[in-house]
């Protein structure tokens, strides 16, 4: 899998584990039903795969001890989870959030907007859409109708100053 943000690929600090075994110290994720049992077992970083088909509220009592959310995109088409990346950034979730699934570079602003920090994506549709594609979507789309995550001007404030 290939991991981007808005400075191009990055290497992943997490590691996904199935067991709860010898995760102290270190930063990992694991599904989101396992939450709870890992954050007792202390690891140095925590980090939760999430459905996009999970409640935000489900995740509430975690936030402040998680640092990352990686939200599942199961295909290109399906949205759900920037809507989901939208609400926990208003309940105040200030870790990483991470879209995890076989996006297209043209969602990349959408999702950074969203507030999303990277893109995970399937080696295949790495091979078809390499880095310097997912970076030059960012220079494609400067203005928005909506107010992003990073409340950037959107084409109704320009509008309104004219």
């Amino acid at each position: 899998m290939l991991l981007l943000d808005r400075n191009g690929a990055k290497a992943d600090p997490f590691a996904r584990v199935e067991t709860l075994d010898d995760v102290a110290g270190k930063a990992v994720i694991v599904a989101f039903d396992a939450a709870e049992k890992l954050l007792a077992a202390a690891p140095a970083q925590a980090g939760v795969f999430a459905p996009n088909t999970l409640d935000a509220e489900q995740l509430s009592p975690f936030l402040d001890r998680l640092a990352l959310i990686a939200i599942a995109f199961p295909s290109a088409t399906d949205g759900r989870g920037f809507s989901l990346a939208r609400q926990l950034r208003r309940l105040g979730f200030k870790g990483i959030l991470r879209a995890s699934g076989p996006l297209f570079s043209d969602q990349f602003p959408q999702a950074l907007a969203c507030g999303f920090d990277e893109v995970e994506i399937p080696d295949a549709n790495a091979a078809r859409q390499p880095v310097q594609q997912w970076l030059d979507a960012l220079k494609r789309v400067t203005v928005t109708y909506q107010r992003d995550y990073a409340q950037g001007e959107r084409i109704l404030d320009r509008r309104a100053r004219s």
